[in-house]
């Protein structure tokens, strides 16, 4: 009797063992998957439907760990990412825990208000439809997280808040001195920025090129503004711009008109901000591309004019 007890028990030991790799032992996921897990199931149906997604094998096990833990009751709903191999207690404590997956979405710096919500209007793991529409130059460039199942226009009005922090905080450290009047014209002249360049260590430079233009009353003479006279932000412009384009009758063309345009022409990032209002020091008045990706910078029309020929023998 005593070595059948003891036979027993160790059998049982045995068993409780391999319960115990089977929770803690990676699983057989071989990929990243996501699992959403509905508001107000029980921990079977949870077990069942991890199950039918691969992500355990045994939803018995599942549901006898959750209990002996005392995570029955404690798991939530929400979407799950669980990685390749990912064990059943890992997946247990993620659900129980509430690591909700967040999605990213990224709206880049210099795009239209147009092009940004285009990018919200096709996210998949938005819901709804697009009522929110700001104007150009009102949405911060930003990498925003988001639940599955949130609204597109909560994206919209997230970019468009943090647009208006950005610009407060922005303006309330300027420079003093500037022939810039309001934080409105301050986003109009980043906005041009931001699309004259990508370099971060040329926006400060390209910034003083613009400021002693308009302290100077010239014309500011920037592609970026023609295109935007011909697509209003809202396609690509598929050829090069002609001498004609630079005629356009548009209070957005800075060729013809003197000043700043009306409004934005892109959707700037902070640093492009910051630069329009804190510019380096420069008698800079002209610039052009390197054919590197940059520019080089020039203070009489003489030197730009080699500047141009240089850039035009490289092409």
């Amino acid at each position: 009797m005593k070595k059948i007890l003891l036979l027993l028990i160790f059998v049982a030991g045995m068993f409780s063992y391999q319960l115990y790799r089977w929770v803690v032992n990676p699983g057989n996921l071989n990929e990243t998957l996501n699992v959403v897990i509905s508001r107000g199931v029980g921990v079977q149906s949870v077990a069942r439907q991890l199950q039918e997604k691969g992500v355990i094998d045994k939803p018995w096990l599942f549901v006898l760990a959750a209990r002996l833990q005392g995570l029955d009751k404690k798991l939530k709903a929400g979407e799950y990412q669980f990685e390749a191999g990912f064990s059943m207690q890992k997946v247990l404590q993620k659900i129980a825990a509430g690591e909700i997956f967040y999605h990213k979405l990224t709206l880049p710096e210099g795009l239209t208000t147009f092009e940004m919500l285009e990018i919200i209007r096709n996210e998949p793991a938005l819901s709804g439809s697009l009522s929110v529409m700001p104007k150009e130059g009102e949405m911060l460039p930003e990498t925003y997280s988001f639940l599955l199942g949130d609204t597109k226009d909560s994206i919209v009005l997230r970019a468009r808040e943090a647009m208006m922090k950005a610009k407060d905080e922005v303006w309330a450290q300027r420079a003093a001195g500037l022939p810039i009047e309001t934080a409105d014209e301050m986003m109009v002249l980043a906005s041009i920025i931001e699309k004259e360049t990508s370099i971060a260590s040329e926006r400060g430079l390209v910034a003083s090129v613009f400021i002693n233009r308009l302290k100077k009353g010239m014309r500011l003479q920037t592609d970026p503004t023609v295109i935007y006279s011909l697509t209003l932000g809202q396609k690509e412009m598929e050829r090069p711009l002609t001498r004609n384009d630079l005629s356009i009758d548009s209070p957005y063309n800075t060729y013809r008109y003197y000043g700043l345009p009306p409004s934005p022409i892109c959707n700037p990032g902070k640093d492009a901000i910051t630069a329009a209002v804190n510019p380096e020091l420069s008698d800079y008045l002209y610039f052009v591309a390197n054919g590197k990706g940059g520019h080089n910078f020039a203070v009489t029309l003489q030197e730009h004019n080699h500047n141009v020929q240089s850039y035009r023998q490289k092409r």
